[in-house]
């Protein structure tokens, strides 16, 4: 719903602005107009504010205060009792369904399995969001933003998440239809039923994610459509809050890790612009470490960071690199293929504002198998905190560069969960099944040959006696 709201401790909302990333253009536009790139040069677009007219809190502990006005909506959500952070809209104007309810849990199980000393790995569990996964922290900026500009129809091209989280903002405000283009056999069920549940228009292209991006663009361009992919900017100031939370739950101290999957990499540059802020605004005195984790599959970031040596280089990106590996990848044919579909991209739109985030947050990259990322899955499981694969290869970089000697065991590391294990069913069952058949058809076809942490259920025939024993046996 629509939800309105007392204004009068809202933040000064005029000082929003839009501005070009490229330190060579920096062309600036006003926030109440609909851009997802820079016109005069092409690149992408940040949202930022006129930081010294603004009125901020002198210490982020005092952001504690807004949950007890959370009869108030805005101060409710997740993404909006931090509206002084992200003040591009007044507060009668905000779109909220409750997002943000989501818990940083502290799991001595899982860092086990990674290898940290107890009390030092953490999971932010964006499962928890209306929709099951984190977009809902975007999605909440990017409608509000768009109701703002009075769109009646908001799209998106989605792996599922996306889509999911789109179509049931659309449907609970009833203030726009939304319009979702996915590829042939490239969205997980869990998902693709919420969007059809939800009512939206959904547009399925012979092509992976990477099609339906470049075609939605194209189409919302002609028809007018408001777009909500994370090129979006306001999409991003969004997600910027899960690490305002982070900070909330740590008693505003500074983690040493953010480890993050890594995918169409709004996640990661929203979470460095985040810290950059805080750290400008003198709200933090330190910046954690960044990393972002690939599956194997979808290598892109890894590819272009670790082996082909692309860096930010102050805004000043060398894109002969990129040219080239699309280049082979066009060439070649080469299609993202990973069992994590949330994080199976190829071509991430936002490429360019992550190399931002890993140099202002001493960064790295990783990439993880299908079987690593399952196994991390199957633990963060058994550890009472289920996630869809993409989510589970947070943990899975995480026990890699434990490994590597690069994360130490006394580090404080904060693993992102982005989604909901119901998101994907399918590869879950496939996992801990007894079915071979099943087995090889959904996963070994992916590389993966054992699964070393399965829960298998144990059959027995109909009769009381043989239940008892297995029950005996087994617990």
């Amino acid at each position: 719903m629509l939800q309105t709201a007392n204004s009068t401790s809202a933040p000064q909302t005029d000082l929003a602005f839009q501005r070009c990333i490229n330190p060579t253009c920096g062309a600036t536009y006003e926030a109440n107009s609909v851009r997802t790139s820079c016109d005069k040069c092409g690149d992408l677009l940040d949202i930022d504010y006129e930081w010294d007219r603004a009125v901020l809190p002198k210490k982020l502990s005092e952001f504690e205060a807004m949950w007890s006005q959370r009869t108030n909506p805005v101060r409710f959500s997740g993404v909006w009792r931090f509206h002084e952070l992200l003040p591009f809209v007044p507060q009668d104007k905000i779109v909220t369904v409750g997002e943000g309810q989501t818990l940083l849990q502290q799991t001595d199980a899982v860092g086990d399995y990674v290898g940290m000393n107890h009390g030092k790995l953490h999971l932010q569990y964006e499962g928890m969001n209306p929709s099951g996964s984190f977009k809902d922290n975007g999605m909440c900026a990017a409608v509000t933003h768009a109701a703002m500009m009075g769109a009646k129809r908001a799209a998106c091209a989605s792996t599922g998440n996306t889509s999911a989280s789109l179509a049931l903002y659309c449907s609970a405000t009833r203030l726009m239809r939304a319009v979702i283009f996915i590829g042939s056999g490239k969205i997980s069920y869990g998902k693709l039923s919420q969007a059809l549940d939800y009512g939206a228009l959904t547009v399925q292209i012979a092509g992976d994610f990477d099609d339906a991006m470049i075609r939605v663009k194209q189409v919302s361009q002609e028809l007018g459509i408001y777009l909500v992919n994370s090129v979006n900017p306001f999409r991003l100031e969004g997600q910027k809050t899960i690490m305002f939370r982070i900070l909330e739950a740590l008693r505003w101290e500074v983690p040493d890790w953010i480890v993050v999957p890594g995918g169409n990499l709004g996640n990661s540059s929203a979470f460095g612009k985040a810290f950059s802020e805080l750290k400008a605004l003198g709200l933090i005195d330190r910046m954690p470490r960044l990393a972002v984790i690939n599956a194997s599959g979808a290598d892109t970031l890894y590819e272009l960071v670790e082996r082909r040596g692309v860096r930010w280089n102050g805004g000043h990106v060398n894109m002969d690199p990129i040219r080239e590996y699309n280049d082979l990848m066009d060439r070649e044919g080469k299609k993202a293929d990973t069992i994590a579909s949330a994080i199976e991209i190829n071509r991430p739109v936002n490429l360019k504002k992550c190399l931002r985030a890993l140099d202002t947050m001493d960064g790295v990259v990783r990439q993880v198998s299908d079987q690593e990322i399952l196994d991390a899955k199957a633990k963060v499981g058994a550890g009472g905190f289920g996630c869809e694969p993409a989510s589970a290869a947070s943990v899975a970089g995480a026990k890699l560069l434990r490994r590597e000697g690069v994360i130490a065991p006394s580090d404080r590391v904060v693993c992102i969960l982005t989604g909901h294990e119901l998101k994907d069913p399918t590869a879950t069952v496939a996992y801990h099944t007894t079915d071979q058949e099943v087995f090889n058809k959904t996963l070994g076809s992916r590389g993966v040959t054992k699964a070393s942490h399965a829960n298998r259920a144990v059959a027995v025939p109909n009769e009381l006696d043989d239940i008892i024993k297995a029950i005996q046996l087994y617990s």
